[in-house]
């Protein structure tokens, strides 16, 4: 994944995880490498949204693979997901 990739997928996952964000949390707060359940900002079932925002928009399967819920902590494992996942 180039930096235009890297940067449109980043945009695409921060206006999602806005959308399923806990009301009391803003993610402006945190870093991309800021654990995101960690940090308060979504909770573990947050977790089944985003890999269906996953599934849908960039394309993954965790069919085979499973959910590693280290690969889904941060925006930047996030992004390092889906960049492991192109060919």
């Amino acid at each position: 994944m180039n930096e235009a990739e890297r940067t449109r997928a980043r945009t695409a996952i921060v206006d999602f995880l806005q959308t399923i964000s806990r009301p009391d949390q803003r993610i402006s707060d945190l870093g991309d490498d800021d654990g995101l359940v960690d940090s308060g900002l979504i909770d573990s079932l947050a977790m089944l949204e985003i890999v269906a925002f996953l599934e849908s928009e960039f394309g993954l399967s965790f069919r085979d693979s499973g959910v590693d819920p280290a690969r889904l902590a941060s925006v930047n494992s996030i992004l390092d997901l889906i960049a492991d996942s192109r060919p």
